[in-house]
């Protein structure tokens, strides 16, 4: 399959996903996105292809920024806010990792990541 194939069915892929998805859904689509964009990061830095490491890492923080910029930080507490510093945690250490060229950072992240898609995951199915 092509690159242009590929790309093509990721995009029809994404709008089938997000077309009736509630808020919840939308932040899980959005995870998958950014652990698959880590990924893609994660074999740039290993390949040595630089340019496309920092437009990889761009993009994982500017998913994390959405993420974090939707929450509601009035009336989400505690747990709202901790999850805004773990956000920014992991933005801050993808920043590291673009500098250092560190997969080991790469992979932190993404082990905290995936734990808090289990978390979304897990509201969602408390949802229905």
């Amino acid at each position: 399959m092509s690159y242009d194939a590929y790309q093509s069915y990721q995009t029809v892929n994404l709008h089938a996903q997000t077309a009736q998805a509630s808020p919840l859904q939308l932040v899980l689509v959005l995870m998958d996105g950014l652990l698959d964009e880590l990924s893609r990061a994660r074999a740039h830095i290993e390949a040595r292809r630089y340019e496309l490491k920092s437009a990889s890492l761009d993009k994982c923080v500017s998913i994390i920024n959405g993420l974090s910029s939707a929450l509601d930080m009035d009336n989400g507490g505690e747990v709202v806010q901790n999850l805004a510093r773990l956000y920014d945690y992991c933005a801050e250490r993808l920043f590291r990792a673009g500098v250092e060229l560190n997969v080991a950072i790469v992979d932190e992240v993404q082990r905290l990541l995936t734990q808090i898609r289990g978390g979304w995951q897990g509201v969602l199915a408390r949802q229905g």
